[in-house]
């Protein structure tokens, strides 16, 4: 312990003499980051529309707590935390957050760019809550186990989170967005609506203009990515994910025959991952070195479509389905972290006539999604995304929006934090301190911007239940899984509309 305090107080002095020779220009910007700190928090507080004082202290506690968030109520023991533990229950049940203005505010903090382009991935984490019987809108959510190629269905509430990803490797992403998956959504539909809503944000903030690039949608595999394309169409955005490698995709129809009758074709030959026989002469070939999984080869096959059906979600689609052509690449690298032989990987995109450097980068964009994962993980073991045992799903929501609003907190000052690492920690390069350490550094430069919460009232708790009184109100207990049965046959259709 004595140890660990000497080395703390070396940082802290080493940390004054770094500000004492740093130059004006670095000062200037260290500045203009406090003040962008401080606009946002300010911000921040007038998106809580009620029980504001406590959500807001309640945030700051989140980033300033020692070690990883454990419990709800143990914020409370948080010196930025004035409040009882009953006024923190009271925000998270009874508090609103204005998700709207808070949205907004998010996006409007400068994005990171990907290649020169604002990249967004989206994906779906889910909130576990095996045990809560009495909580709502829970879905089934896929979870991989302990063995290998294990997989598990847990019940919780699945969310929607969109990131901005940045270069290089790195456990930062930008969060903008979240939103919870209800049972009877239309996960595409769901989907498209809020990628939708974050595009249009981004071009009111002039983060994107015409004459940028468009913004390119990373999709890991389970997303129907034609329905997405369809729905986006009207978007200045490209359509990226990966497809599972048992796929069949159709070839552009052949030319008709003159004097045939009947009607044209709409499909041409079929294009099937697992036999290469008729994958035919790829469109692009490139061959790249990498420092991890050696030389990566991609092939581009163009003009390939899906060969869609009115059923899942298609099933209300009236008239004739379309044929949306894409480009397919297929990706193959050397060798992977503890796998022998890696399995190819394969990417369709809504882009045709892709050149080599185009393909290249769709593939690089699409392995800088799994940064999101870090995010993830960050979410749950260290900010306590998951640690609250809350029973109504909107109280979940405004948790939700809560750490999404620390972990932006934390994106504006990872440029300013002291690295105060333990001892068996390795030094880390200025500038590329991860999320965990940025965190251990709030506390000092929280001293430094605005707190706009005001002072608790003092005030006596009720009586609360009479003592030997019995709860007599039994909760009502909810089934997890889908209330909406979206995927029916082309006849129940039919006999549907009558």
């Amino acid at each position: 312990m004595a140890y660990s305090v000497a080395w703390d107080s070396h940082r802290a002095r080493q940390h004054a003499e770094d500000e004492a020779t740093e130059p004006a220009a670095a000062l200037a910007g260290r500045a203009g980051d406090l003040a962008a700190l401080s606009e946002f928090r300010a911000g921040l507080y007038r998106c809580f529309t009620a029980r504001a004082d406590e959500l807001f202290e309640l945030c700051d506690a989140i980033l300033c707590a020692d070690g990883p968030v454990k419990t709800l109520v143990g914020l409370s023991l948080a010196p930025e935390h004035r409040r009882g533990h009953g006024a923190l229950y009271d925000a998270i049940n009874q508090g609103h957050v204005d998700i709207g203005a808070l949205s907004v505010a998010l996006t409007a903090i400068t994005l990171p760019r990907l290649a020169g382009r604002i990249t967004l991935a989206i994906d779906v984490t889910p909130w576990l809550r095996p045990d809560a019987a009495t909580s709502p809108d829970r879905l089934f959510c896929h979870v991989h186990g302990r063995r290998k190629d294990e997989h598990l269905l847990i019940p919780g509430w699945p969310y929607s989170m969109v990131a901005a990803l940045e270069e290089g490797r790195t456990s930062w992403t930008r969060l903008i967005d979240a939103r919870r998956l209800r049972p009877d959504d239309d996960e595409a539909a769901v989907s498209a609506a809020q990628v939708r809503d974050v595009v249009t944000r981004i071009i009111a903030s002039g983060q994107w203009t015409p004459a940028d690039p468009d913004i390119l949608l990373v999709f890991d595999a389970g997303y129907d990515l034609a329905r997405l394309a369809y729905l986006l169409a009207d978007l200045p955005v490209q359509v990226l994910g990966r497809l599972r490698s048992d796929r069949v995709m159709g070839r552009p129809a052949p030319p008709r025959t003159p004097g045939t009758n009947g009607r044209p074709p709409r499909h041409g030959s079929t294009f099937k991952f697992k036999d290469p026989a008729s994958w035919g002469a790829p469109d692009v070939v490139t061959v790249t070195g990498t420092r991890r999984w050696g030389k990566a080869e991609a092939l581009a096959f163009d003009a390939l479509h899906s060969r869609l059906t009115h059923r899942a979600a298609w099933i209300d689609h009236d008239g004739e389905l379309p044929v949306l052509p894409g480009t397919v690449i297929r990706l193959q690298v050397e060798h992977l972290p503890g796998d022998a032989s890696p399995q190819p990987m394969w990417l369709w995109t809504d882009r045709c006539g892709l050149s080599g450097d185009m393909a290249d980068r769709c593939w690089q964009a699409f392995l800088r999604r799994f940064d999101i994962e870090h995010t993830f993980r960050f979410l749950k073991q260290t900010l306590g995304w998951i640690a609250p045992h809350v029973r109504d799903p909107h109280a979940a929501d405004t948790w939700t929006w809560l750490i999404l609003a620390a972990y932006a907190q934390l994106w504006l000052v990872r440029h300013l934090a002291t690295d105060l690492r333990h001892p068996w920690e390795k030094p880390a390069q200025p500038g590329r301190l991860t999320p965990a350490r940025v965190r251990r550094g709030f506390r000092h430069l929280r001293q430094t911007t605005t707190r706009p919460a005001g002072a608790p009232k003092p005030s006596r708790p009720g009586p609360g239940r009479p003592k030997g009184s019995r709860n007599k109100i039994t909760a009502r207990r909810y089934e997890p899984g889908k209330t909406t049965k979206r995927d029916i046959t082309l006849k129940e259709r039919h006999e549907h509309r009558g």
